[in-house]
């Protein structure tokens, strides 16, 4: 499903895009997935490489099959990642790591949404349109697949990204404390938003 808007074109991501997938995951949420790769990669592996290796796999919830890349002139430049929410989500396992308890309990509320997990723009093509672009991508994406609305969690701190889901008719459901541990980061709370789309 490729969309051309004017001076850009969204694509359907493919596996070879998986360095860019990597970098705009990453910056979506403030190093949080790097932290986690390098923790997942060990002292002696390549986090960079294990996210890559994520991002280019067929499957999971960062697959590039997930992916859209926003380009102009033929460059990357924005990337949306998002895939159907559980429609019964189950108990948290409880083994998973604190500071990703929050980010599932946010999630929960939203059952059977389409959940945007990734909206992302590199810094050089910011204030063009991307990011709404994007958005109305995803809430096509989501109607067309017979989601009833979107959901996305953002952290506080992102306050260009608030005003656009503002802007776009998302309104706030709920919050949750950033759990912080060894993760280096401003954000106080993350903020999970919907928006009808059917």
């Amino acid at each position: 499903m490729d969309r051309e808007w004017t001076g850009m074109l969204i694509r359907e991501a493919t596996a070879s895009d998986a360095d860019d997938l990597t970098r705009f995951i990453n910056m979506a949420a403030d190093n949080l997935p790097l932290h986690f790769w390098r923790k997942s990669a060990g002292p002696d592996g390549d986090p960079w490489a294990f996210g890559r290796e994520r991002a280019a796999r067929e499957s999971g919830n960062f697959s590039f099959r997930n992916a859209w890349i926003a380009e102009i002139g033929g460059e990357a430049a924005a990337c949306l990642l998002g895939y159907p929410a559980e429609e019964t989500p189950g108990p948290i396992d409880p083994d998973t790591p604190p500071i990703f308890v929050p980010l599932l309990e946010l999630e929960a509320l939203a059952p059977g949404s389409w959940y945007l997990n990734v909206l992302a723009t590199y810094e050089a093509f910011r204030g063009r349109g991307l990011g709404s672009a994007l958005l109305a991508l995803a809430e096509a994406v989501a109607a067309a697949s017979g989601h009833a609305a979107v959901s996305l969690i953002a952290e506080d701190t992102h306050h260009d990204a608030l005003r656009l889901y503002s802007a776009k008719g998302y309104r706030e459901v709920a919050r949750r404390p950033v759990v912080k541990g060894d993760w280096e980061v401003d954000a106080s709370e993350w903020i999970l938003f919907t928006k009808p789309v059917t």
